[in-house]
């Protein structure tokens, strides 16, 4: 238990970080981290991959309503790029957190693996996301991009636990955002994700509700443990995103997708 603890709040740590430097509220980093140990326990079976979407989707609420937060108080937040794309964000997500209670461990699992592929092979292959030319002017969300492009953030991000940032991002650089403004914009917008996703995961179980540490699907000591490691980064870490380097902080994203991808997929 003492060994699990203190892996978590290292991988915490790690998840405070991706939530600044990415706006990821710690999904890609909980997933995988929560999946293993879960996988390699007695008590894990079928249920692994359930309860390390519905543990993401918790730690993703605290995550990036306190990540938000720290981003209004520098000033980086802007109306236009968030509202009303949350509201459809919201809808979608109501869809997506009812679909992954119906979807196998199994299923979900190699649904991960593919959107990870489909995002890198996107960022890499089209124009816009590893740079962003110096005179290109930021442009908002279209009407079409809002509406539609909400539902599908919300729907596929819930149901695999990551948050909204997979897609937000390059979304927000291909409308002419740098990173950093990008990554900010979409801690806001992995909000309702997270709330919608939390709700639907803690009530779809009732069975598990007594087992000691469950709510639903959702693990608490997991939860815990993570969140003991993040908010203190996070609060250390905040000011850390404006002082990348553009061009770097695109390659990281990426590189911690692939890494991620592959550790999900071995």
């Amino acid at each position: 238990m003492l060994t699990s603890y203190l892996v978590l709040l290292l991988f915490g740590c790690l998840t405070g970080i991706t939530t600044v430097l990415f706006g990821f509220g710690g999904g890609f980093v909980t997933v995988p981290v929560v999946y293993g140990l879960w996988s390699v326990t007695e008590r894990s079976g079928a249920d692994a991959m359930h309860v390390a979407v519905a543990t993401s989707t918790a730690v993703m609420v605290v995550n990036s309503v306190f990540a938000t937060l720290a981003q209004w108080r520098q000033g980086r937040l802007r109306r236009e790029y968030i509202w009303p794309m949350a509201a459809f964000v919201l809808v979608g997500a109501v869809a997506g957190s009812f679909a992954a209670t119906l979807i196998s461990g199994t299923v979900l699992r190699v649904l991960f693996v593919v959107y990870l592929l489909v995002t890198i092979a996107d960022s890499l292959l089209r124009k816009g996301f590893l740079s962003v030319p110096q005179d290109r002017e930021p442009r908002p969300p279209s009407r079409p991009v809002r509406t539609l492009g909400g539902v599908g953030i919300g729907s596929v991000a819930a149901c695999l636990g990551v948050g909204g940032s997979v897609m937000t991002v390059p979304l927000l650089r291909r409308r002419g955002l740098p990173m950093a403004e990008a990554t900010a914009m979409a801690n806001p917008l992995s909000v309702p994700v997270a709330v919608v996703g939390t709700v639907v995961y803690a009530l779809a179980a009732p069975a598990l509700h007594a087992q000691a540490g469950r709510l639903g699907h959702i693990d608490l000591f997991a939860c815990a443990a993570l969140l003991g490691g993040s908010l203190p980064t996070i609060a250390l870490a905040r000011r850390a995103a404006a002082r990348v380097p553009d061009r770097v902080h695109s390659v990281a994203y990426i590189t911690l997708l692939v890494i991620v991808m592959l550790v999900m997929g071995i």
